[in-house]
């Protein structure tokens, strides 16, 4: 079995997510209308959920669910 490359990410998950998905909407906005620029827009999205969802993991309020009873 071979070992895993590891890399020590210098830049935080939210700042590359954030300039990932700035450069994406930049693509996007030079493309015209139509399925390509579509995808893009998704993906810049998908980058921005994950980011809140990043957050909100992190956040030293997360509570665990309250169920009911």
């Amino acid at each position: 079995m071979t070992a895993r490359n590891r890399i020590k990410q210098t830049i935080s998950l939210k700042d590359r997510l954030a300039s990932f998905a700035r450069e994406v909407r930049e693509k996007a906005s030079i493309l015209p209308p139509g399925p390509e620029q579509d995808v893009l827009i998704k993906k810049a999205r998908q980058a921005e959920t994950a980011s809140h969802l990043d957050n909100w993991a992190s956040s030293l309020g997360l509570q665990p669910p309250q169920w009911p009873g």
